[in-house]
C-alpha cells in the first residue's frame, strides 16, 4: 500500500497563518524535526517565538533584518536558491525574534526540538558555508552545508541544501539513518534523524522531480512522489532515494534533520543493493554545470 499521500505535502496543503508551509513534530508525528516557510511582503515583519526549538533564519530570496535579544543580524540573502549559498541567522531555543525585510522575500525556518539551550543567536556568514560537489556524470549534485557537525555550531539540528542538475539523480544510491548501529568493533556507523525535503524546481514553473522512500520489512514505507516547488516529503524512517532531477529542469530540495542522539551524528548506511554505484564515480567526470554558483570543496 502506498504512503504516499500521507508524507508527501503538496504546495499549500500544509499552509497555517503566516506560512507557506508549517511542518511541525506534531504535524509529522515524531519527536524533533520542523520546517516553516514564511513569505513576507515589502517592509512587513514576523514575530518568531522558538519555544521548545532551535531555528534558522535561511533566505530562498530576498532580504532580511532578524532582530533578537538585543542584536541585529543583517542577512544579505540571495536572488534564488540556485544563485548561490546564502546567509543565515541562528536562534537558540526559548527566544523571542522579529524577521523583517524591507523589500520582501521568502525564508526557511528549520528546527529542531531540543532541551539544551547553549548556543548563543548568532550570524552565519555566506562565506564560511562549505559547498561540496558529490558524486559523478549523471549523480552528479551540489551540496550546501550550512548546519552540520563540523560545519556550523548546534544542538540537534542538521540543515543542508542539494542542487542537481536536470536529467542527474541525488540522494543516490538511497540510504538511511533511522536506527543507532555500531560495526563489530563498537564504532558508530548510523545515526537515527528525522528528516524533511522541501523542494523547489527551476523554470516557468511546469518543471517536476521525483522523490523515493522505501522500508525494511520489520519497517515498511512506501513513497513514489511526483514532487514540484512549494512541496515536502516526510521521511520518519526507511531508505529514501533517489530524488530525481526531470531533464530541462535543475531540483532544489533543502534537508531539515533531527534526532534523539545528544552527539549530533549524521550517518547513513547506504542500501546494500545499490552502494556499489559509488565505486563507478571514480572513473567518470563531475557535470559540468556544477557548480551553481561559488567555490566548491570536492
Amino acid at each position: 500500500m502506498s504512503d504516499t499521500s500521507k508524507y508527501h505535502l503538496s504546495r499549500g496543503t500544509s499552509a497555517d497563518g503566516p506560512y507557506d508551509l508549517l511542518i511541525t513534530p506534531e504535524s509529522a508525528g515524531w519527536g524533533y524535526s520542523g520546517l516553516r516557510i514564511l513569505t513576507l511582503g515589502p517592509g512587513e515583519a514576523h514575530a518568531l517565538s522558538t519555544g521548545d526549538s532551535e531555528f534558522l533564519v535561511l533566505p530562498l530570496t530576498g532580504s532580511c533584518t532578524v532582530t533578537t535579544d538585543g542584536k541585529a543580524f543583517e542577512l544579505a540573502g540571495r536572488t534564488g536558491v540556485f544563485a548561490s549559498a546564502t546567509d543565515f541567522a541562528y536562534l537558540p531555543r526559548e527566544s523571542e525574534a522579529l524577521i523583517s525585510s524591507a523589500a520582501g522575500g521568502r525564508f526557511a525556518l528549520p528546527s529542531a526540538r531540543t532541551e539544551r539551550g547553549g548556543q548563543p543567536a548568532r550570524y552565519g556568514r555566506k562565506e564560511d558555508v562549505p559547498v561540496e560537489l558529490r558524486g559523478a556524470g549523471a549523480c552528479s549534485r551540489q551540496v550546501n552545508n550550512y548546519c552540520l557537525p563540523g560545519t556550523f555550531d548546534a544542538e540537534q539540528l542538521l540543515v543542508c541544501e542539494v542542487l542537481t542538475p536536470g536529467g542527474n539523480w541525488s540522494s543516490y544510491p538511497p540510504h538511511k539513518h533511522d536506527e543507532v548501529r555500531t560495526d563489530e568493533a563498537g564504532n558508530p556507523v548510523e545515526s537515527e534523524l528525522e528528516e524533511i525535503y522541501y523542494f523547489e524546481v527551476s523554470g516557468d514553473g511546469n518543471g517536476f522531480g521525483y522523490q523515493r522512500v522505501y522500508g525494511t520489512t520489520d519497517r515498511p514505507i512506501e513513497v513514489l512522489a511526483e514532487v514540484r516547488s512549494g512541496d515536502a516529503v516526510l521521511i520518519p524512517h526507511g531508505w529514501h532515494g533517489p530524488s530525481i532531477a526531470a531533464p530541462g529542469y535543475d531540483l532544489y530540495y533543502l534537508n531539515v534533520m533531527a534526532g534523539p542522539g545528544q552527539d549530533r551524528a549524521w550517518l547513513i548506511c547506504d542500501d546494500p543493493a545499490h552502494g556499489w554505484v559509488r565505486s563507478t564515480w571514480e572513473s567518470q567526470d563531475v557535470d559540468d554545470r556544477l557548480p551553481f554558483e561559488g567555490p566548491t570543496e570536492q
